[in-house]
């Protein structure tokens, strides 16, 4: 696959295209959990299992800032590379490389040495808490390759290449298992193998992808003069990609926020809440593939100072945000109850209306989590990041008056209704700051 300008063509063509590799690689990543939820729970046994699930919302916590910050410094690659300014995208690359060591040594001496405590803190069982520090201490040390894995594919992506990203994905993911299996079975390493494998999995990756990356692609190898990068080109970076990376710790802050309150509710809420969520997250890698493809195409555009194309890229997206709601309303509406069966082994009557309870409130707000997608991803894609920021903040809120307020007085009802209410807060203020944005630049630009 040839790197790819996005800066001429059919916007609704370019998107699509540029966005199905994407789709496939969150879908597969979604099936790939499932799997090896299943590896760790039939290998090892519950304790470890729910170990595991212990340590989620932290690990989602660090990875979700990890992407959203590594996607935040490559959108400077695209700008430049949009601008066909290869010297500077170089840079960009140099800059990008050097910012994701400082994270990695930061991230690491703020988390590995407190495991213990975090976990404490999260109120962690005491059967499960020995499992639990051993994996998360595993995940923690062996962040950077988190780091540099994330980067290396959305450096990729950043030049229209969106396919080389996906293979690597299946590639590392396959890896992962194999290694689960050789860590748990032959070699006896107990969950300590299973975080191994991740780790393990995730370099193997990160060294081939990035061999790929400099040999496939001779724009980037980068030169001796290219390393000389200034203080403000860094900054530049650390503009887009630390606030990209704090508004997704917001959001799952909120995340947890609900979870917190959920918990009061009894384990048959539990259940049917995580797994409505589990299917929700299915139908929105749609989304969430159509949003970092707006994010690469409106940076390339922005670079290439070309205000009408994304303005038409923005619109072309909502079409498909309107189409893709409409096909997963009929779905979700209809057939929700079965595809939640289809997670349980004995299938619960109560378990399976309260998720389809959920659903229900779901797909009549798809349209709203579409837009916020693409919004949010073509602010980001222009360089914007205190919108999005605001939007960020504007979601947790949404998200805290409907778990603590509706949750009180509406009870699982109210529960259900802080998912789409987060989604509106924060789409009405991204779409009022794309219409100021896209106004601003195009006077800039005229």
């Amino acid at each position: 696959m040839a790197i790819k300008e996005l800066t001429s063509g059919n916007p609704f063509k370019l998107i699509f295209l540029f966005m199905m590799p994407i789709f496939f690689g969150n879908v597969f990543q979604q099936v790939y959990n499932l799997v090896d939820t299943l590896v760790v729970g039939r290998a090892i046994g519950l304790e470890a299992l729910g170990a595991v699930g212990a340590c989620m919302p932290m690990i989602f916590l660090v990875i979700s800032f990890i992407f959203a910050s590594t996607q935040g410094f490559t959108i400077v690659t695209a700008q430049k590379f949009g601008a066909r300014d290869y010297a500077m995208m170089r840079k960009s690359v140099c800059a990008s490389f050097v910012l994701c060591s400082i994270l990695t040594v930061v991230l690491t001496f703020l988390s590995a040495p407190y495991t213990r405590q975090i976990l404490v803190f999260l109120r962690t069982p005491d059967d499960i808490l020995s499992y639990a520090e051993s994996y998360l201490f595993i995940m923690f040390a062996g962040i950077f390759a988190t780091i540099f894995y994330n980067l290396s594919s959305n450096i990729i992506r950043a030049l229209g290449d969106s396919q080389t990203p996906l293979y690597f994905l299946i590639f590392a993911s396959f890896m992962n298992i194999f290694m689960d299996l050789l860590f748990v079975l032959k070699f006896h390493w107990g969950i300590k193998g299973v975080g191994w494998a991740t780790v393990v999995a995730q370099g193997i990756s990160t060294v081939l992808c990035l061999v790929y990356m400099f040999v496939k692609f001779p724009v980037l190898r980068v030169k001796k003069q290219d390393w000389n990068v200034s203080l403000d080109f860094y900054l530049e970076h650390l503009k887009i990609g630390i606030p990209m990376g704090f508004q997704m710790s917001v959001l799952t802050i909120g995340i947890i926020a609900v979870q917190y309150v959920l918990n009061g509710l009894g384990s048959i809420a539990v259940a049917a809440f995580t797994t409505a969520v589990r299917v929700e997250q299915l139908f929105s890698q749609t989304f969430l593939a159509l949003g970092a493809a707006i994010a690469t195409y409106t940076a390339q555009n922005f670079g290439a100072k070309k205000p009408a194309r994304i303005k038409n890229g923005a619109k072309s997206a909502f079409y498909m945000v309107i189409i893709i709601s409409a096909i997963c309303f009929i779905i979700l509406h209809f057939f929700g109850g079965s595809i939640v069966s289809l997670f349980m082994t004995t299938v619960n009557i109560e378990v399976v209306n309260l998720a389809e309870q959920y659903l229900d409130i779901v797909a009549m707000s798809l349209f709203f989590l579409g837009s916020l997608l693409v919004y949010r991803n073509i602010l980001q894609g222009m360089g914007s990041v205190v919108i999005p920021l605001m939007s960020g903040v504007s979601e947790l809120i949404a998200r805290g008056i409907g778990a603590f307020i509706l949750g009180h007085y509406l009870g699982y009802f109210g529960i259900c209704l802080s998912t789409p209410l987060a989604w509106i807060m924060g789409a009405l203020v991204l779409y009022l700051g794309y219409l100021l944005s896209i106004r601003q630049i195009k006077k800039q630009l005229s």
